[in-house]
């Protein structure tokens, strides 16, 4: 069945959703946009938001996604995510269908910030576009293929003023792996932007009469991405500390590892208790933001939302429960910086939100048990295993350091391209002092591995994209996001970067794609909706 066979005039008795005319090719006859393509768009949103939330859960319990099997399950999870967007972006665009979506809206009201929001947006594509062509480039135009058997390099002939790698098949691994990432990115953002049913009718709905009024309930997708998130969070802190408790050195009371077998060095199905950390610290703050808001928003009225509270205080335990010193330290540095944004959010700006005094004591409540019980938590579960490691804080990491300074002149080697994507490992051998100096797989310094293996180009591409992420909020257009849920999200962000200075959090996929389900959250909320959208 043929929908609006005329330009602008649907067929009698057609789908109400699919009365958007066709657009005209370019022999000036109309596409049509039937039924079939309706039918098919929406199979492909409930397929992407089932496989979003599989991969989300996937992640951290395939052993954090760090053996190469796990890691490509996730690669073709994100390619057939790609696919499914596609599809949808040809049947918006080439077939005439405008599905409700949380960034339309009159143009002429969104004005210069709706103009900035769409060229941010524009500019990000070009950036993924740009640092995948980047990788694929440093891979085809390879100078070199490491062999493992006999540690020695194959040489090839490449043009130097490219972007080049060293060891051409890790650059290829790299490659598809970030292609998928990206590809999972975009159908993220995609998927959070379209309207869930009954969500159509113009603006989002107010607060519910039992919050205070001062946040918006937020659209149904990203509600259940969140609860997802904490969720999984939440089970995922629970297991390890069960795990940690029962002292077997098993991942997942499963598998005992290779590297790290003892229990101490492990947490949950993370066979390096850093990266549990890293994981953890970079989730939790998202989840108070997101039980913040549904609590000025739902108030008493609903009391399900408290148990992402106490989800999110496991989680936020769970890095000092861990023994990780870097993990421990950042946790308490979240914990004070959020306790004092919430402080400043609950008094200095209360003038501004009309809020009952009955609302403000139970929130100043929650809050007071959430902080107390992260520390008493972590103190009871984490403190004696953890306090004999503190005390050699300085000298291993004084290790490191001289690990940095060996790395170092790989940088300066070669500043513009750097080594090519992935290739640390099999580069920095070339560097040894000697054949007793250790080699390391990960650098333990993700900001210097970065530059060292994508030169400053590379790193430019990506700082650039991240710096479009973060302005994204202050665009017109989109989802109405709150100052602080932002500002938590940022903070959890900046805790992960912190990790990623003595550490490699930005080397474990799984970490690597929460990073980047956030930085789709946040590429879809701005302070000043559009009428009519978010």
């Amino acid at each position: 069945m043929e929908v609006g066979g005329q330009p602008g005039i649907p067929a009698r008795g057609a789908d109400p959703i699919a009365e958007a005319p066709g657009l005209k090719r370019s022999d000036g006859r109309i596409r049509p946009l039937r039924a079939r393509d309706v039918q098919l768009y929406r199979v492909c949103e409930d397929l992407t938001e089932a496989l979003i939330y599989a991969m989300v859960v996937f992640g951290p319990w395939a052993f954090g996604t760090t053996q190469p099997w796990s890691i490509w399950v996730m690669n073709g999870a994100g390619c057939l995510l790609g696919m499914m967007l596609a599809c949808k972006l040809t049947t918006r665009r080439r077939k005439g269908y405008h599905p409700p979506r949380w960034d339309d809206g009159p143009a002429a009201e969104g004005g210069r910030g709706k103009m900035a929001a769409s060229r941010l947006t524009a500019l990000l594509a070009w950036l993924t576009v740009a640092i995948l062509g980047y990788c694929l480039i440093s891979a085809v135009n390879a100078r070199s293929t490491f062999h493992g058997d006999d540690l020695s390099f194959a040489y090839h002939p490449c043009l130097d003023w490219l972007p080049h790698s060293f060891d051409s098949s890790r650059t290829w691994r790299a490659f598809w792996t970030y292609l998928g990432l990206a590809l999972s990115f975009w159908a993220v953002r995609d998927w959070l932007l379209g309207k869930a049913e009954g969500e159509d009718r113009g603006q989002r709905r107010p607060p519910q009469p039992g919050g205070d009024g001062s946040a918006r309930v937020l659209p149904v997708r990203l509600r259940r991405l969140l609860w997802v998130l904490a969720l999984n969070g939440m089970l995922l802190g629970l297991e390890g500390i069960a795990q940690r408790l029962q002292g077997a050195g098993k991942l997942l009371f499963l598998v005992k590892p290779r590297v790290n077998p003892g229990a101490i060095t492990q947490f949950g199905p993370y066979a390096y208790r850093a990266n549990a950390s890293q994981y953890f610290n970079l989730l939790w703050p998202v989840c108070l933001g997101f039980w913040w808001t549904l609590n000025r928003s739902f108030g008493s009225q609903r009391k399900a939302h408290h148990l992402i509270l106490a989800g999110c205080a496991v989680m936020a335990a769970c890095p000092i429960i861990s023994t990780s010193r870097a993990g421990a330290i950042i946790t308490v540095g979240l914990v004070i910086g959020a306790a004092l944004w919430f402080a400043a959010a609950h008094f200095l700006m209360a003038d501004r939100q009309p809020q009952s005094r009955g609302t403000r004591r139970i929130t100043r409540a929650c809050l007071v048990l959430f902080f107390t019980g992260v520390l008493a938590l972590g103190y009871a579960l984490g403190w004696k295993p953890l306090k004999p490691r503190l005390a050699h804080f300085g000298h291993d990491y004084q290790l490191r350091e001289q690990m940095y300074e060996i790395a170092r002149p790989m940088a300066e080697d070669y500043p513009l391209y750097g080594t090519g994507p992935g290739t640390f490992e099999s580069v920095f051998q070339l560097y040894r002092t000697t054949t007793d100096t250790y080699w390391p797989a990960q650098l333990h310094n993700d900001w210097l591995e970065t530059r060292i293996t994508f030169g400053w180009l590379g790193s430019g591409l990506i700082a650039l994209a991240f710096g479009a992420v973060l302005l994204r909020w202050f665009a017109r257009g989109g989802i109405h996001g709150g100052r602080r849920f932002l500002i938590l999200i940022w903070l959890g962000m900046a805790g992960c970067l912190a990790h990623a200075r003595y550490d490699f959090p930005f080397q474990i996929h799984s970490i690597v794609f929460l990073f980047l389900v956030l930085c789709a959250i946040l590429v879809v909320l701005t302070r000043r909706p559009v009428r009519g959208g978010g």
